[in-house]
């Protein structure tokens, strides 16, 4: 049952890592020292497991559960948890929400199931969201994809879900373009029954948070969250000058981290965390591989550039 019945997605929300040994088992004691330094920022509204940034893809559901069990000791008293539902199929994925909701997380981030990629409807779409709806009351956060890619939702379908499926709450928007952007910002919370834009545009944050979105949901949190939940205030509270000093310590990171190719982001992530000697090593699965030195030197100077790189975070470094 979930610790925080009344959660509503919206405000900062990192998502975290996921720690691995040199045999690629879970490292749950740097785990469980992630969620507490992450979970310690002032500002946050939630986290968010078993993602994109947990390597979700490679993890099996007896290791979701138990990343979610670890999250749970760890940060659940004091913050809501959104747990992943990533899956092919909508059965698969209503198991995934039963098992979270069991588990004790607030709410649900529903990524598109991968066959969408070939083509989709608005029936196939509410039908994977019906599904998981009729299995879990917790409230739902659609992972709305670049159209692009196939495997985001038109306009049309997410207006039926949001009709269809009382429990949407928020989306997390991709959309890389502005105009969209914006236009799902306004239609979508200003809705008789507000549905909160949570912005996962963390290249070019402050741009998409002056818009006017209601949160975000980063992966680069779990580096950065400090730094993101500032800059959410300052842009709430209309101070644009403290706004753009925040972002231009977050640029450097962005730059680095959302570099090509792309799905290193969260790699680049774990080996930032190293540098600043919060995590003993930067293990990722396969497939993915460890980057190069070259790029390693590159986040580096871009901690140093973002004044997240000191002397207290250097001796740890040194001393480990």
């Amino acid at each position: 049952m979930s610790r925080h019945p009344d959660f509503v997605p919206q405000g900062v929300i990192p998502a975290v890592l996921l720690p691995f040994h040199e045999d690629l088992s879970i490292d749950e004691p740097s785990f469980r020292a992630h969620l507490r330094d992450v979970g310690a920022v002032l500002g946050l509204s939630a986290i968010t497991i078993n993602a994109h940034s947990t390597e979700v893809a490679s993890c099996t559901r007896d290791e979701q559960r138990r990343v979610m069990e670890i999250a749970g000791e760890e940060v659940g008293g004091a913050l809501p948890i959104i747990h992943g539902v990533w899956a092919d199929g909508s059965l698969e994925a209503a198991r995934i929400a039963r098992q979270a909701q069991v588990g004790g997380a607030s709410a649900l981030l529903v990524f598109p199931p991968a066959p969408f990629a070939l083509g989709q409807s608005a029936e196939m779409a509410l039908a994977h969201f019906k599904t998981i709806s009729d299995a879990t009351d917790l409230p739902l956060i659609v992972f709305q994809y670049p159209l692009a890619t196939g495997q985001g939702y038109p306009a049309a379908t997410l207006e039926r879900l949001f009709d269809e499926v009382p429990t949407i709450r928020a989306i997390k928007d991709w959309t890389p373009l502005v105009p969209q952007h914006e236009s799902q910002i306004r239609a979508l919370q200003g809705r008789k029954r507000p549905v909160n834009v949570l912005s996962t545009n963390s290249a070019w944050l402050l741009s998409s948070l002056v818009l006017g979105c209601n949160g975000l949901l980063s992966g680069s949190g779990s580096v950065i969250a400090d730094l993101q939940a500032r800059l959410y205030r300052a842009v709430r509270a209309n101070d644009l000058a403290e706004a753009r000093r925040l972002n231009d310590r977050i640029y450097p990171m962005t730059r680095v981290f959302y570099a090509d190719p792309f799905i290193d982001m969260h790699n680049r992530m774990k080996e930032a965390l190293v540098l600043q000697g919060k995590l003993p090593r930067a293990v990722v699965r396969p497939p993915l591989v460890k980057i190069t030195d070259a790029e390693i030197a590159l986040i580096k100077d871009a901690l140093l550039e973002a004044e997240l790189l000191g002397t207290r975070t250097a001796k740890a470094r040194n001393a480990a």
